[in-house]
């Protein structure tokens, strides 16, 4: 997993040094990939040495300090594109709470599911607190908004609820109900077309509509509400099967691609890189996710098999949202390419997640008095 680390390191930047390459509003940002990187090892070897079991064991403190976060960003986080996710630090630094969420989530429902000591989970008392975990963060995410984070944590949940050994008559159940709930929602949607855009555009929300229209009706939108996805087609498909070459990008398609250097970075790498980069991209994606699936069925400590399919079910999700979006498979949504995407919040997040299966790995044998 390290080895697969430091190959996207320096893959990461120089997607990113070509992505900003002569852009005066982006200066230095390979260099700020290679700083974040470098931290982020640094990260990776705290987390390994702090035993996992004492977080585990004080999960609903760091719970709170992330509800916490999440509700201070209405206050005191300035307004950028129309949400409020950001706290501003000094030096130019920026910090969104619901990246660190995620990992929070996913130590609070560990440790739920973890009492159960294996057993099926109770649809009558453990799954109500779990979904009450993760009903609280998605609302107050939602309300920034932030879809793409929201949705992670849906995704995260549905992970570990399916490895903590709930009954496949709750999964059909659920199954059902979410299908039902779209098929719902797309035809309101149709049928209140109008009013719903009405509504948004009273709110400051019409990119909430323009998002979920472009997705819903491709064909039928306005060449504004859907030039990102159309362009960074054309710009992933231009790369053929070698790509360009670095450097190389056609900046005619990537101009209309708003932050090729973070959500749109996987445009440059269809791009210059063509078929076979963005092959190799997924086959060091799919080695990674599989060393954490090994990681997890070797735990001895169910928790930790329970936080590590928790990590691998948020980076999952993110890998193939990211990418879906800019080949036409999926709604758009701000949700980074993990490793790959500029973006230090998102990155130290993946880094203290790896930091975190290697501490399970380090610590699962020692007794559980020693923590």
């Amino acid at each position: 997993m390290l080895l697969i680390l430091v190959v996207m390191m320096g893959f990461s930047t120089l997607l990113v040094r070509s992505a900003t390459h002569g852009n005066p509003l982006y200066p230095n940002y390979d260099l700020k990939t290679l700083i974040y990187y470098a931290i982020g090892f640094v990260v990776i070897l705290v987390c390994t040495l702090f035993d996992y079991r004492l977080l585990l064991k004080t999960w609903y403190v760091w719970y709170g300090i992330g509800l916490i976060l999440l509700v201070l960003v209405f206050k005191f986080a300035p307004s950028i594109n129309g949400a409020r996710s950001w706290f501003e630090l000094p030096g130019g630094l920026k910090f969104q709470p619901a990246e660190f969420m995620k990992l929070f989530l996913i130590l609070a429902i560990a440790a739920i599911m973890g009492r159960r000591q294996g057993d099926p989970l109770r649809m009558k008392s453990d799954v109500p607190l779990v979904a009450a975990s993760v009903f609280i963060p998605f609302v107050l995410v939602m309300v920034q908004p932030d879809l793409g984070n929201a949705v992670i944590y849906i995704f995260i949940t549905l992970g570990m609820l399916w490895i903590g050994n709930i009954r496949y008559t709750y999964v059909l159940a659920g199954m059902a109900a979410v299908i039902g709930l779209l098929m719902l929602f797309v035809t309101l949607f149709n049928s209140y077309n109008t009013e719903i855009f009405d509504y948004l555009k009273a709110h400051d929300k019409v990119h909430w509509y323009k998002r979920i229209n472009t997705y819903i009706h491709p064909d039928e939108v306005s060449s504004d509400d859907s030039m990102q996805s159309k362009y960074a087609k054309i710009a992933i498909g231009s790369g053929g099967l070698a790509g360009d070459g670095f450097m190389n990008g056609d900046s005619k398609n990537r101009k209309f691609i708003p932050y090729p250097y973070s959500d749109s970075i996987f445009v440059v790498v269809g791009e210059e890189f063509g078929f076979q980069g963005a092959a190799l991209l997924l086959l060091l994606y799919f080695l990674f996710i599989y060393r954490m699936i090994i990681s997890a069925y070797q735990a001895a400590d169910l928790r930790g098999s329970y936080i590590i399919i928790g990590i691998a079910s948020m980076m999952v999700f993110q890998i193939f949202e990211n990418i879906g979006m800019m080949i036409g498979l999926m709604p758009i949504t701000g949700i980074t390419l993990p490793f790959i995407s500029y973006g230090g919040t998102s990155l130290l997040l993946n880094m203290a997640c790896i930091g975190l299966i290697f501490s399970i790995r380090a610590h699962q044998n020692k007794p559980e008095s020693e923590v």
